[in-house]
């Protein structure tokens, strides 16, 4: 089986899965700068050799996930494939390599996007988007803790396997996140929207401000919206990486979701510098 090589550019933060335990989902550009999602990827149980970063390049056996629907969606050949990790494409030049892969194909039109995303002959569900304003990054608390029937189903799992397989299993599921991070946008036809950001950044950066500040969450809170708002938004050349659901495809006004952020400095910064 010929192997795919993948410009790693998305990571989710993880969520669970009754069927699959813990996932992340994970989309980048091929070589030829197309658009792919790789799922389901249990992420932190691979060894750390394995453990790919965004805009590294990686090597796998992938194939079409036929219980999905969206084209752009591909699973490892196994949930034991090897993932070899090639060269990661560095920030020089204004992250000039990036830029080569990443920006080929941007939309600024939110309604025109969604509109590909319901025509079931095109059925866009990844896609770069630069917003013309992002006008608020607006905190919602919400639920802290997972959903408990998957939690159960997924301890019932583990137990059934390790009468076979692992006399003890250390691994944990991560810490659901207690908060919901938003843009408040506007595209290029005045059109606002709010959309609900998903990326692994934005969780990693609450739980460690939140223990730089020893707990004190409205201080971890403030941390966030400051690189988010203060500074991707209002001094950096901000793209947004979009994605949708599976679940909500076809069925919400606005299907999808801020899955990352490409965020390299205004082009006339970096000639003052």
């Amino acid at each position: 089986m010929p192997k795919t090589k993948v410009l790693i550019t998305v990571k989710t933060y993880p969520a669970i899965s009754g069927k699959y335990d813990e996932l992340v989902c994970t989309a980048g550009f091929t070589e030829e700068g197309k658009w792919i999602r790789i799922y389901p990827v249990p992420f932190r149980k691979k060894d750390y050799a394995q453990q790919y970063k965004k805009y590294e390049w990686i090597e796998l056996d992938l194939v079409k996930n036929t219980s999905d629907f969206r084209p752009e969606s591909f699973r490892p050949y196994s949930l034991e494939s090897e993932i070899k990790i090639l060269n990661r494409l560095d920030t020089s030049y204004n992250w000039h390599l990036r830029k080569q892969i990443v920006l080929q194909n941007v939309y600024t039109d939110l309604s025109k996007l969604i509109s590909e995303a319901k025509n079931k002959k095109i059925c866009t569900s990844l896609a770069v988007f630069k917003p013309t304003k992002i006008k608020d990054f607006k905190i919602t608390e919400v639920s802290r803790v997972w959903d408990e029937k998957k939690l159960a189903k997924i301890k019932a799992q583990r137990e059934q396997g390790k009468l076979f397989e692992h006399p003890e299993d250390p691994f944990e599921v991560v810490d659901k996140l207690p908060y919901k991070f938003v843009y408040s946008l506007e595209d290029d036809q005045g059109k606002e929207s709010n959309m609900m950001i998903e990326d692994w950044e934005i969780g990693a950066l609450y739980w460690n401000s939140l223990k730089r500040y020893e707990g004190n969450e409205a201080k971890a809170v403030a941390d966030v919206k400051k690189k988010y708002f203060d500074d991707f938004a209002k001094t950096k050349d901000l793209y947004l990486f979009l994605g949708t659901s599976q679940v909500h495809h076809y069925v919400s006004h606005n299907p999808f979701m801020i899955i990352g952020t490409f965020h390299p400095k205004f082009e006339y910064q970096t000639r003052l510098f």
